[in-house]
């Protein structure tokens, strides 16, 4: 979740910002260190053979589609047809970047929203708690959650169907509601850790809101997954659309017509998360009988607590320097970081939306060195792709700043932190892919120490450059914590040997040339005409992203 708007990702737990997915290992045991759940009856001998279950899976209908004809020139872009039901670079370009246009609305949605809150608000204090609330609202999420919302994910994925899956989604909204319980009744020792003043704790103010926000934002989050690994497309719009447009909405119109300031813009969030996690639990019917039987929980507590312990590194990554900067440079310094913030993240998000859509289709292909390729073509047409996004970022930033910020936020210093953010795409981009394999072949804990190591840089770097060079150190921080994840992630596949595709050098000289071509932006003239004139310049990107787009879609 983007910690300004409340946008929302399916799940957490790689590279920053991106979603963690397993799938089986050729010649593993189909329930190894992934079951989540309780034996089901074996399926009868004419529809799965006991020799061959996972090729009968894939080839039986009703239990899971194979390669879809939309997909069919995935398949011969990798040089046959997709071992495990998996697509190829041009068939995740395919349908499956549906569900990613379908979050993507979330994240227009919170661009739209976030100019007009910072004029309704015209505080920056007041943002900066906003954006220190969502923030915490993210690792409360993750500790409610420890890891469930990716091994539900993960079982229906491997089985085919919601029998398991359903009974992990009613184990994880039940263990967030106890977890939430607890955290409410030690708010008060906690809160102030995070630069929360004594009054937030009690309702309503911001932290008992924040609070109280985990449990049905938790349940959205493992409505989400069950309804994206089972490719239900239009129930996965109706619950995502609802709960982010309808969240911000709801924030916004209660905070023009009932006054306030953030806590009042939070209750709207955590009114339309609990109407999508309803309606959510109403599509997947969660099995809430025998959900927290030890045959249940413990197999897939085993899996998910060494994730939640990632996702939690994952956070610091993201989030620590919006700690650092609130109890360094205090809330008002914080809330124009955070408007900067926003604006350059665009790219990252994509990266993020994308990779939570492909995350299924992932999980069901079993060939290791197929699934790597797969991996590595989606890693160099998200490269090909951040060319035109990014230039049309730092093009667009000026006049995009003066929009998103009223006066008091001095939006035309904030071009800077704009770029420096927007450039952390490219390492995001790598350790989204890398470690996207590292857990597909089940090696967490490289991930969770290469997470962490990034995750202590990056606070220890904001500690350093902050009160040196003020919010635009806390990006640079951010931007070198990126990119030793990404180093640190590559250095752990040479431990298992594997086909690990590099990128094309004329994709790399084109990442560097954006790259050098947006730092000279920065320090270009500004004014009225010439912010005009790059922007014009920024609409121009557009249609050449939709081209490279539709080349990345026909596996060109």
């Amino acid at each position: 979740m983007e910690a300004g708007t409340g946008s929302r990702t399916v799940t957490t737990g790689e590279a920053g910002a991106g979603a963690a997915v397993t799938g089986r290992v050729p010649g593993a045991r189909h329930r190894a260190s992934g079951d989540a759940g309780p034996r089901e009856r074996p399926e009868r001998p004419a529809r799965v053979e006991p020799a061959g279950r996972a090729r009968a899976r894939h080839a039986a209908p009703r239990r899971r589609r194979a390669v879809e004809p939309a997909d069919a020139p995935a398949a011969a872009a990798t040089g046959g047809a997709a071992t495990g039901g998996g697509a190829a670079p041009s068939g995740l370009f395919g349908r499956s970047l549906l569900y990613a246009v379908v979050a993507a609305v979330q994240l227009a949605t919170g661009a739209l929203v976030a100019p007009v809150l910072a004029h309704v608000l015209d505080d920056p204090a007041q943002v900066g708690v906003l954006a220190a609330a969502i923030a915490l609202h993210q690792l409360l999420v993750v500790l409610a959650l420890v890891g469930l919302d990716q091994a539900v994910v993960l079982q229906r994925a491997e089985d085919g169907h919601d029998g398991r899956a359903r009974a992990l989604a009613g184990a994880a909204v039940l263990l967030a509601a106890g977890v939430t319980a607890v955290l409410w009744a030690t708010a008060a020792w906690w809160a102030p850790l995070f630069g929360f003043a004594p009054d937030a704790v009690a309702a309503p103010g911001i932290v008992a809101t924040t609070v109280w926000w985990t449990v049905p934002s938790a349940g959205v989050m493992v409505a989400l997954g069950l309804l994206l690994a089972a490719d239900r497309l239009r129930a996965f719009t109706v619950v995502s659309v609802l709960a982010a447009v309808g969240g911000q909405v709801a924030g916004l119109g209660a905070v023009l017509l009932l006054g306030g300031g953030a806590s009042t813009y939070a209750w709207g969030l955590l009114g339309a998360d609990l109407l999508a996690a309803l309606i959510g639990w109403r599509l997947t019917r969660p099995r809430w009988r025998g959900a927290l039987a030890p045959r249940v929980l413990r197999p897939a507590l085993a899996f998910g607590a060494p994730l939640m312990l990632s996702s939690i590194s994952v956070f610091l990554l993201n989030a620590g320097d919006r700690v650092v900067v609130q109890r360094l440079a205090g809330p008002a310094e914080l809330g124009r970081y955070q408007v900067a913030y926003t604006v350059g993240f665009l790219a990252v998000q994509l990266i993020v939306v994308a990779g939570n859509s492909w995350l299924p289709r992932f999980a069901e292909v079993q060939d290791t060195a197929l699934r790597r390729r797969l991996i590595a073509g989606t890693r160099d047409s998200v490269y090909r792709l951040l060319t035109p996004t990014l230039l049309g970022v730092a093009l667009a930033a000026p006049v995009a700043l003066v929009v998103a910020a009223p006066a008091s936020f001095r939006p035309r210093e904030l071009l800077v932190v704009v770029v420096l953010v927007a450039l952390s795409a490219y390492p995001v981009a790598a350790a989204t892919a890398t470690g996207r394999v590292l857990v597909t072949e089940r090696r967490t804990r490289p991930l969770a120490l290469c997470t962490a190591l990034a995750a202590l840089l990056n606070i220890a770097l904001n500690l350093v450059l902050v009160p040196v060079a003020g919010i635009a150190g806390s990006a640079a921080a951010t931007a070198i914590a990126y990119g030793v994840q990404a180093v640190a992630q590559r250095l752990a596949l040479r431990a298992r040997p594997g086909p690990w595709p590099g990128t094309p050098p004329r994709v790399l000289l084109e990442a560097a040339a954006v790259s050098a071509a947006a730092l000279v932006l920065v320090v270009l003239p500004a004014g009225t005409a010439l912010d005009a004139a790059r922007f014009a310049v920024a609409l121009a990107c557009l249609p050449w992203c939709l081209h490279r787009l539709r080349r990345a879609r026909d596996g060109a």
